[in-house]
């Protein structure tokens, strides 16, 4: 069963190099709705609790030190077919491999540095969401 939100980060690379508006703009055009927004800071336990998943996986160092090194822009977005929706219009997560017009393709300069994070389920989106904002602060 499909929910109507999903999770995102603009993460430090596109915060970094100023793309902060243009990549809202995107999600707003394409039908978004946000319904929670914050400007952050993971600190490191957070991006470990965050990241757990990969834990064991070789990039999980590297991965906490990218996604603490700066701040972020965490959102909770609302659209018909949400999560897959969202995931079209960031593109894979090689820039070099994502669709003309997608967010990744545009502003993301690496597969490590891919400028945005997407739920990949809506179950994750529920739990992720959840990680970075209260309810108090979902609208």
């Amino acid at each position: 069963m499909s929910t109507n939100r999903t999770f995102t980060m603009i993460k430090p690379d596109a915060v970094e190099n100023g793309h902060i508006g243009a990549i809202l703009e995107k999600i707003t055009a394409a039908g978004f709705k946000i319904v929670a927004m914050k400007y952050t800071q993971l600190s490191l336990r957070d991006a470990q609790e965050f990241y757990g998943v990969h834990r064991e996986r070789p990039f999980f160092g590297e991965l906490v030190e990218f996604m603490t090194r700066g701040p972020i822009v965490s959102a909770i977005l609302e659209k018909e077919n949400a999560v897959e929706d969202f995931r079209a219009l960031i593109g894979a997560t090689n820039p070099a491999d994502a669709a003309e017009g997608t967010i990744r393709k545009m502003f993301a300069t690496s597969i490590g540095e891919n400028a945005v994070h997407g739920s990949d389920s809506d179950e994750n989106a529920a739990l992720e969401g959840s990680f970075h904002f209260a309810g108090r602060e979902i609208y």
